[in-house]
């Protein structure tokens, strides 16, 4: 019978199989990330379970919050913890106000920001000044003339000078620039008038924050405190540098302290600077409601009610330099009435209604500054009532870009969170649980090997080399992905790979069977190789297939450990079929020519081999008799 069409060429697969592996390997060893000595760069990221890492306990501010809110609050920063990838992290609800976050490795950067709210603000800029408190702490230490000219208050002319973000807001993709402008050159207003607009009542302290208030007062002087209350503009120490002297106790408050005090004495005094506003506890500016103060860089900016928030913001994403733009930005698009508030609020800005602002950019409108935290990020003009979508730029980089879209896309936490000091944990497993998982994975190795040499003899060369090259194949792939995604091999993750050695051993089994039901149906043994695969390669597509669609399925659905058992199933599985596509049937092309696959004794297809040579022999005598 004439051999089946389309016979294949070994050494183009097996070609094609060794120059996958030199693009793993060389990517595992000469990448970014890639550093030490060669056994250096071949150590995975291994899990909390295996190796430790650390641990951080993140306290609710302020009152307990309900079991839906800390539920929520946990899904957002497991989301942020695992933004890159399979970390195999771990937060948990711990009692009703703390969430405990814990990370493979020693690393603690990736625990600094994960508690923070991200909580973002659009306010209009009321009034603006600048900070002198550091100024003054000189001019106190050691007076003289010059110390009170340089404390003139004198905000920068513009952003060129200080490349901090601003944004812009684009027209339906028209330009992108046009509407907004960076923060423009402005004197300070002394004058009273801020006060002419009705100010928004301040949001009630708690009783912890009314005692710390107390505290203040006596800290300052009662009367002290009763002449900052009076203030209705910022003292000008540009003309009258004793002015500011009797405030000086200011000075000495801790962020925490300033935190608690009104708006406008915050803004006021002059003692009060950027550093300790911008070290106040989270959430100290939260209050939507309310008027605040917050600092861009060094001028401080007394801010109205915030009439957009986060939440309105329906989408963030980074945005690499193209012929439009020259630089990296983040876009914003708006939500559900979102949209309205924004266009409302440029309304206002354009048509200066509203709280009166003391401060305009060059075309003579308010500004609105993007307020994130504690912090102004910027504070462009508003040129124009805009209707579309918006960007925040400046001298953003393609990290710092995607780091402030995936703060704004997984949201503010519906609570606010003080994080405790992170601790290093040791691994709830360790050593000897790495080892005992290790040498599973090696006696399950050994066990099919052991086997596949006692039942298929020769053939067991081609399954011992499959596992071999797949093992290359799934350490090397897990290594760098390590490094490129954060996956981390957990306990489970390698349970993952136990399993798929038993994936492995079907294939081999269903290929190899159905090579001998071939030969038992008459055909020769080089032809039967042929078919056998064309037909066992359904079989071996779909049951794999099967498995990668579970792994996928419990991927989705899982978290944890579990998800790092999944991971490791299904890539161990696509890694096998390349092996068996690249290696194992080419092997047994080049086999199926040599005279050892032809001997019963050595191929391993043993009694059906000499089965089909006895009916071979046989089919003659038959023949004669019946002839006969």
């Amino acid at each position: 019978m004439a051999p089946p069409q389309g016979q294949m060429k070994p050494g183009r697969q097996l070609a094609v199989l060794a120059g996958l592996f030199v693009v793993l390997y060389l990517l595992v060893f000469f990448t970014s990330g890639a550093s030490g000595s060669f056994t250096d760069r071949l150590h995975p990221r291994l899990g909390l379970d295996l190796v430790g890492g650390m641990r951080m306990t993140l306290v609710a501010q302020g009152k307990t919050p309900s079991a839906k809110e800390m539920e929520q609050a946990r899904q957002i920063i497991e989301a942020r913890v695992n933004g890159t990838g399979v970390t195999e992290a771990e937060v948990v609800t711990e009692s009703d106000k703390n969430i405990v976050v814990s990370i493979p490795g020693s690393n603690t950067a990736d625990l600094e920001d994960v508690g923070q709210p991200a909580q973002l603000f659009f306010r209009k800029v009321i009034n603006s000044a600048q900070d002198v408190s550091g100024a003054l702490a000189a001019a106190t230490a050691s007076p003289s003339p010059s110390a009170s000219t340089s404390a003139s208050p004198k905000p920068s002319s513009s952003t060129s000078a200080s490349p901090k973000p601003s944004t812009s807001a684009s027209t339906g993709g028209q330009g992108g620039g046009a509407a907004a402008s960076a923060t423009p050159s402005a004197s300070a207003s002394t004058s009273p008038s801020a006060a002419a607009s009705p100010t928004p009542s301040a949001k009630a302290l708690t009783q912890e924050q009314t005692a710390t208030l107390d505290e203040v007062k006596k800290k300052v002087g009662t009367t002290v405190y009763a002449a900052a209350e009076a203030l209705t503009a910022p003292v000008d120490v540009s003309t009258d540098p004793t002015a500011a002297m009797q405030y000086a106790k200011f000075a000495d408050l801790t962020p925490a302290e300033v935190a608690v005090l009104p708006a406008k004495i915050q803004f006021n005094v002059p003692q009060i600077g950027c550093d300790q506003l911008g070290k106040r506890p989270v959430g100290s500016i939260s209050d939507r409601n309310s008027q605040v103060v917050a600092c861009e860089d060094s001028n401080k900016y007394l801010l109205d009610v915030s009439k957009v928030a986060g939440t309105d913001v329906g989408s963030a994403q980074a945005v690499p330099p193209n012929a439009q733009q020259a630089e990296w930005v983040v876009s914003l698009k708006f939500k559900g009435d979102g949209q309205d508030k924004w266009t409302d609020l440029t309304k206002e800005a354009v048509n200066k209604t509203g709280t009166t602002c003391e401060i305009k950019g060059n075309e003579g409108n308010c500004l609105v500054a993007v307020v994130l935290d504690n912090k102004v990020i910027s504070a462009p003009e508003i040129r124009q009532v805009l209707t579309s979508d918006s960007t925040i730029s400046g001298s953003f980089t393609s990290e710092t870009s995607a780091d402030l879209a995936n703060k704004l896309n997984y949201g503010a936490l519906p609570v606010t969170f003080q994080a405790e000091e992170a601790q290093h944990v040791t691994a709830t497993l360790g050593a000897a649980q790495l080892k005992a998982g290790l040498l599973a994975a090696g006696l399950g190795m050994l066990l099919v090997i052991v086997y596949a040499f006692f039942y298929y003899r020769l053939l067991g060369s081609v399954i011992f080399l499959s596992l071999v090259l797949s093992g290359l194949l799934t350490f090397g792939a897990l290594v760098w992905l390590g490094r490129t995604m954060g996956f981390t091999l957990s306990l489970a993750g390698m349970a993952g790979f136990v399993v798929s050695l038993g994936v492995a051993a079907d294939s081999f089994v269903i290929y190899f069977e159905r090579l001998k039901d071939e030969i038992r149906e008459g055909r020769a043994p080089r032809s039967a190789v042929q078919r056998a695969w064309v037909r066992a390669r359904r079989t071996i597509i779909t049951a794999n297939t099967v498995t990668v669609m579970a792994a996928v399925v419990l991927y989705l659905f899982s978290a944890g450990a579990v998800k790092g058992f999944a991971f490791a199933l299904g890539l161990s599985t696509v890694l096998d079929l390349v092996v068996v596509f690249l290696f194992r049937h080419p092997m047994m092309e080049m086999f199926a020519r040599t005279k050892a696959f032809m001997s019963p004794r050595v191929s391993g297809l043993g009694r059906v081999l000499q089965q089909a040579n006895e009916d071979e022999a046989d089919q003659p005598r038959r023949y004669r008799a019946k002839e006969a």
